[in-house]
């Protein structure tokens, strides 16, 4: 037996309100990755580090070419830990910049957005501060990104790290 009109008409609300909800979470979730990729700077262009550097044990360094360098340095010696304030540092010789940026990211896990923009400090030299989000894992691999904003266009490396968590 078919159900009734008036039957039929109770059950579409429900059902349309669902759809709707459905709707906006999957344009919601649509818009949060363009978001989120737009703000991961399409047009940087990334240039591997020079060598294998360790952060914890000093400053790395990448050539950008033409004689142009990106030094990060944490400037610490020793582990770095989650939640610690870090002092960043980042150089540049062979070229100048207006803006320099460190974001750290987590390699093996997705820990969200951590943007660091750095102060000019003349000559080159930009510095601020930041932090590694804490993780369960005691052991996390972060990376950290480089942008630079120089005339020719923005130029970015990375450099590979772990932190520790401290022990409670």
């Amino acid at each position: 037996m078919a159900p009734s009109a008036p039957a039929e008409r109770a059950l579409r609300p429900p059902l349309l309100r669902l759809l709707i909800v459905m709707t906006l979470l999957t344009l919601g979730v649509a818009l949060g990755y363009l978001a989120r990729h737009s703000l991961d700077g399409d047009d940087v262009r990334w240039v591997p580090p020079t060598t294998p550097c360790d952060l914890q044990a000093g400053p790395c360094r990448a050539a950008l070419g033409d004689g142009r360098t990106l030094t990060l340095d944490l400037a610490g010696k020793g582990p770095i830990h989650a939640l610690t304030v870090l002092p960043l540092e980042v150089q540049l010789a062979g070229t100048s910049a207006d803006a320099a940026v460190v974001t750290f990211v987590g390699r093996d896990m997705d820990m969200g957005l951590h943007r660091f923009p750095l102060e000019a400090a003349g000559g080159g030299v930009f510095r601020g501060e930041g932090q590694v989000a804490l993780c369960t894992q005691a052991v996390m691999p972060w990376r950290a990104e480089v942008v630079v904003d120089t005339p020719g266009g923005r130029l970015g490396s990375w450099f590979d790290f772990e932190a520790t968590r401290r022990a409670p």
